[in-house]
């Protein structure tokens, strides 16, 4: 699947994991000793989805990232203003307009699979739609789940089909009871994504450029939007959290 290429956004500065003493970009806070992004990137290259993803990082440190990471694994583009997921991307065109499909992931995300991965470029390619996405549905916010009670929200029409992404701090009291969640995870035909990702706003709560307004966009070009449902909710953890790191540490073991 080399005309798909994979960005990896990991410009986050990780504020709350301070408080077990860590002053490292988010990414680079170790799980059993390494960088929890190494998780992902390995699942990446056992995906055999693309072997050089690109790493979106802060000016401050791309080095660290190289050095941890190591010069020739990834490629690291540089997001001068941490301004949102649509900005980071937009930081990145110049080095995927060779391929045919951009998957975005996330560096606080080590616990996602080599399969899931897979399941997302093939549904994708096979599915022949502008945009697929992963979600992950729960019957509650009980209990572990809870952790995913400030994602976003998957709006679906009647027909099931997905109409709507509402991140949280937009949300309204109905659609935050909603209980399918965006965990980011995303792939994109690279012309559609290219036309279109200059024209997200931010007009909203962060005032940031939100990689998921492009699901509006493209319902409302009357494009084609499919989905994946993420098997094992355990791989749409974020790391926010000292209690969230935890969690990826146990699940990591296994």
């Amino acid at each position: 699947m080399h005309d798909l290429k994979i960005v990896i956004l990991a410009a986050g500065k990780g504020k709350r994991l301070e408080v077990l003493g860590y002053n490292l970009p988010k990414p680079l806070v170790p799980i059993h000793g390494r960088p929890m992004i190494s998780f992902l990137i390995d699942a990446v290259r056992e995906s055999a989805v693309d072997g050089e993803p690109i790493v979106v990082t802060a000016p401050d440190n791309r080095d660290q990232f190289c050095e941890l990471l190591g010069e020739e694994t990834c490629h690291y583009v540089v997001q001068e203003e941490q301004l949102g997921t649509g900005h980071a991307v937009m930081c990145a065109q110049d080095h995927f307009n060779g391929a045919e499909h951009v998957m975005v992931l996330y560096g606080d995300h080590p616990t996602l699979s080599a399969e899931t991965i897979r399941r997302l470029a093939e549904a994708h390619k096979e599915g022949g739609a502008v945009l697929t996405m992963a979600t992950v549905r729960f019957p509650d916010y009980d209990g572990w789940r809870q952790w995913f009670y400030n994602f976003g929200r998957i709006l679906r029409d009647d027909a099931g089909k997905i109409n709507r992404i509402v991140e949280f701090k937009d949300a309204s009291e109905a659609e935050k009871a909603i209980t399918e969640v965006n965990p980011a995870y995303m792939i994109f035909r690279r012309d559609w994504l290219c036309e279109n990702v200059r024209s997200i706003t931010t007009k909203n709560a962060q005032g940031e450029y939100y990689l998921t307004d492009l699901v509006q966009l493209a319902v409302d070009q009357g494009q084609k939007i499919n989905s994946i449902i993420v098997e094992n909710p355990i791989e749409a953890i974020g790391i926010n959290t000292p209690e969230q790191l935890k969690a990826a540490e146990e699940a990591l073991e296994h």
